[in-house]
């Protein structure tokens, strides 16, 4: 996933920057509006999956930003900044921001959120007019792993594997965005409904079945004092 961080604040930028590169988003920082802006042009190289704006930039203010960045994309917007006031949240959603997220923050806090806007936009990119009709691709490839999500099947080269519900629901959460790190408490709550206290272990049991039932131990890879991301294995 590929993320801009618009943040005067160096000091910050950088702390950030490290943080979320640590959960496997790739991130390109901007100082300005203008900066910002540029690094969205459709000619500028790869683009983002997201923005992460703060308001009090340099040259303009975020308000300013987001309402010319909604004229030239639908990429999400986070409006993160240290603005608590409700008029100021209404008027950055009304403006076009998916979600305002208000310093200080909690970090898990704001890698759900930019998980979520993702997941938003791409559901909605999937049912949108221009692709009425069409079948969204429901096959995910890993390697010799094959993951289909409509049949809830998986095979590794040609051999199916049989996997429990909950098994299964692991694999393609993490399937769906490989080498992204997904936080212990993003996957309790997505997976099993639930909050952290109490199913440590049983996360730990279904990373292990899985990693045993797919003779793959480096498939999914342990990130120390955070979570689990997938890796795509060669062949």
């Amino acid at each position: 996933m590929r993320l801009l961080l618009v943040e005067d604040d160096h000091r910050v930028a950088a702390a950030l920057a490290a943080v979320l590169a640590k959960h496997g988003l790739q991130v390109t920082h901007a100082r300005s509006g203008e900066e910002a802006l540029h690094a969205l042009l459709p000619d500028h190289g790869p683009g983002f999956d997201v923005v992460l704006l703060d308001l009090g930039l340099p040259d303009q203010d975020g308000f300013e930003v987001c309402s010319r960045i909604r004229l030239r994309t639908a990429i999400p917007v986070i409006m993160v900044t240290a603005r608590a006031d409700v008029r100021s949240r209404i008027h950055g959603l009304n403006l076009g921001a998916d979600d305002y997220v208000v310093k200080p923050y909690d970090t898990g806090e704001l890698l759900a959120r930019i998980h979520a806007v993702c997941r938003r936009k791409a559901q909605e990119a999937s049912a949108g007019p221009e692709t009425e009709g069409a079948q969204a691709p429901d096959v995910i490839g890993l390697g010799p792993v094959r993951v289909e999500l409509a049949t809830r099947k998986v095979t590794v080269g040609d051999e199916p594997v049989a996997l429990t519900r909950k098994e299964f629901d692991l694999l393609a959460m993490l399937a769906q965005r490989p080498g992204v790190v997904f936080r212990r408490e993003q996957i309790i709550s997505e997976v099993w409904r639930t909050s952290w206290e109490g199913t440590g272990r049983t996360l730990e049991v279904h990373v292990a079945s899985l990693r045993s039932k797919l003779r793959l131990p480096s498939l999914i890879e342990t990130v120390r004092g955070v979570g689990y991301r997938l890796v795509v294995p060669s062949g």
